[in-house]
C-alpha cells in the first residue's frame, strides 16, 4: 500500500493532514480580475491549494457542439462561451504570479494534450484528471511522461473503468477522488463509503471531490480518511456560471477549514489511554472501593 504522495513538498495520506482544495474551475467566468478574488478568498480561508481548469476547445468539443445555440455573456453559441471561458497564457501568468504572491500552490486539471503541455511551463506541483476523462487512456499516458504526481477524480465512472484507468497510470505517485458527477449532487448518491473502498482497492490515497450543498458531507469525508478534499469556490453561489451553484462562498470555506482541522486533531491515533486530564476527574466521581479494585488489577 501507498502510505502518501507528496505535493509541493508535503506528504498527502490518510494519515497526514489534509490537503484542501478550492476549485476556482470555470468560476471565474472568464475574468482575471475575479480569478484573483478567488485566489485571495482561499488563501484567507486557509486553503492549501488553488485548481483551474484548461481546454484546448477546438481539441475537446466537436464543431456541432460549438456551433450549438447557447445564450451567455460571451455570445449566442457554445463555443463563443466555451472560448470566453478560457485565460491565454498571458491570463495564467497573472495567476501563476498573484498564487506566488500569496504563497498559494496553484494546479490545473487539463481536457486534453496540448493543455498538459501548455500548463507544464507553470511547473506545476501536480496534475489533475477530471472525471470525464478517467477513459481518455492516450490523455493519461501523456500526463505520466512528465512525472508529476497524478490526482485522478473517479464520478460517472464504474469499478472496471476505474481498474483500467489505475492500470494505465500506475499506483506511483497517484492519488484518487471519490466523487460524484452531478452538480449539486444529491446527499443519497454520494457514497461516501466509497472513499474506503477505494483506499482499499487500490491502496493509495484516496481523497473527496465534492459536489454537494453544504459542508457536512465534506467533513465527513475527511473523518473516513479522505487525504483531500476538494469543493468548487465562488464568492457569490448567485452569480452567473454553470458551477456555482454546486459551490462555496469564502465563508463556508472558511468554517470548512477550521472544522476539517478540528476533525484532524479529534481523531487521535486510535491507541486508547487515560488521559492526565481525566485522572482528577476519576478521582473525583469514581466509587473509592470500584477506584481500588482497579488499581489493584
Amino acid at each position: 500500500m501507498v502510505d502518501t504522495v507528496e505535493i509541493a513538498g508535503r506528504p498527502i495520506g490518510a494519515d497526514e493532514p489534509c490537503l484542501v482544495v478550492a476549485e476556482i474551475g470555470i468560476n471565474h467566468n472568464g475574468d482575471i480580475g475575479l480569478g484573483r478574488k478567488l485566489i485571495a478568498a482561499a488563501a484567507a480561508a486557509g486553503c492549501d491549494a488553488v485548481k483551474f481548469q484548461k481546454r484546448t476547445v477546438d481539441v475537446v468539443y466537436t464543431p456541432d457542439e460549438l456551433d450549438r445555440p447557447r445564450e451567455s455573456p460571451f455570445g449566442t453559441t457554445n463555443g463563443e462561451l466555451k472560448r470566453g471561458l478560457e485565460f491565454d497564457v498571458d491570463g495564467f501568468r497573472a495567476i501563476d504570479e498573484y498564487c506566488r504572491l500569496l504563497d498559494t500552490v496553484w494546479f490545473a486539471s487539463c481536457w486534453d494534450e496540448e493543455s498538459v503541455d501548455f500548463i507544464e511551463q507553470f511547473d506545476p506541483p501536480c496534475y489533475k484528471i477530471a472525471s470525464a476523462s478517467l477513459t481518455d487512456d492516450d490523455l493519461l499516458r501523456h500526463h505520466r511522461k512528465y512525472g508529476r504526481p497524478i490526482v485522478l477524480s473517479t464520478g460517472m465512472s464504474d469499478v472496471r473503468e476505474i481498474d483500467h484507468a489505475v492500470d494505465v497510470l500506475g499506483t506511483d505517485n497517484l492519488i484518487l477522488l471519490h466523487a460524484t458527477s452531478t452538480y449539486p449532487s444529491e446527499l443519497e448518491e454520494l457514497n461516501l463509503r466509497a472513499i474506503v473502498t477505494l483506499r482499499e482497492r487500490y491502496g493509495v490515497p484516496v481523497g473527496y471531490s465534492g459536489h454537494d450543498v453544504g459542508l457536512a458531507t465534506t467533513l465527513a469525508a475527511r473523518t473516513l480518511g479522505a487525504c483531500m478534499v476538494e469543493r468548487h469556490i465562488t464568492l457569490d453561489r448567485a452569480m452567473w456560471g454553470s458551477d456555482q451553484a454546486a459551490s462555496v462562498e469564502p465563508a463556508g470555506f472558511q468554517r470548512m477549514v477550521k472544522d476539517i482541522r478540528a476533525i484532524e486533531a479529534a481523531l487521535g491515533d486510535g491507541i486508547k489511554v487515560v488521559y492526565e486530564s481525566e485522572i482528577p476527574v476519576r478521582e473525583k466521581l469514581r466509587r473509592v472501593d470500584v477506584h481500588r479494585r482497579s488499581a489493584e488489577t
